[in-house]
């Protein structure tokens, strides 16, 4: 059964979205994103999907006392990224409550210090993040962009223990028009043992489907969620 990942976006500990990872397209959906986690919680959700926007802007974790919060004060399976750039930062998201942590800028800048972690924490708890522009590796925000060829960064690091990837195809982000379902292909196709989870555009209940077909991991659904394209209801069937 697909894993349900639904995500809360953090700015000024106010939950956001981006679209295409664009502050300047930011919508607030709700000041208390506790409220938010609950609300997935009550409905049968295990996961949630925590990224301190502020933190990636500021190059180090900035929201960690709403991870706190929402990992104190509900069961929620937390994975949390956003500003994890030092030993410290990571240290800080874990004492916090994260149960696994998502490295993306740093795997592709500092692939030493990612390493470091895998090494120390292990690949249940160190997700990486490989988000593609024209299936090439974007960076800080998606502000940057690399030319390195997205299934090869992704091979790389499952052979150094790396077992979970967010894939997100920067293009689709914030949409609503169907994520990029021959990205995932391709992935599996390169890495068949990875846990999978694919992130951007989810439009309707339908894509969460074709993804289980696809026997994807994992998928995390925002905007569709914050925007009434699919009910919490019709999610719970995949979480029993």
């Amino acid at each position: 059964m697909i894993q349900i990942i639904p995500a809360i976006d953090l700015i000024e500990g106010k939950c956001v979205r981006l679209t295409q990872g664009d502050y300047g397209q930011k919508k607030i959906y709700n000041e208390n994103p506790l409220e938010v986690a609950q609300q997935f919680e009550d409905a049968g959700l295990k996961r949630l999907h925590l990224v301190d926007l502020d933190g990636a802007k500021a190059k180090k974790v900035v929201n960690w006392k709403v991870l706190e919060k929402i990992a104190s004060k509900t069961s929620l399976h937390v994975d949390f990224g956003g500003g994890v750039q030092s030993d410290d930062d990571l240290k800080v998201a874990f004492e916090s409550g994260a149960k696994q942590v998502t490295g993306g800028s740093i795997a592709v800048k500092q692939p030493d210090l990612f390493e470091h972690w895998l090494k120390t924490y292990s690949g249940e708890k160190i997700i990486l993040g490989a988000d593609a522009k024209n299936e090439k590796i974007a960076v800080s925000g998606w502000e940057e962009g690399t030319s390195i060829w997205v299934y090869d960064f992704v091979e790389e690091y499952v052979e150094k223990g790396v077992k979970y990837t967010i894939s997100t195809d920067v293009a689709k982000d914030g949409l609503l028009q169907g994520p990029s379902f021959d990205l995932y292909k391709n992935l599996q196709d390169k890495c068949p043992d990875l846990n999978i989870i694919a992130s951007g555009g989810i439009a309707g209940i339908e894509d969460v489907e074709k993804l289980a077909e696809m026997n994807i991991y994992g998928v995390i659904i925002g905007k569709a969620i914050y925007e009434n394209r699919i009910s919490l209801a019709e999610l719970q069937r995949f979480s029993v």
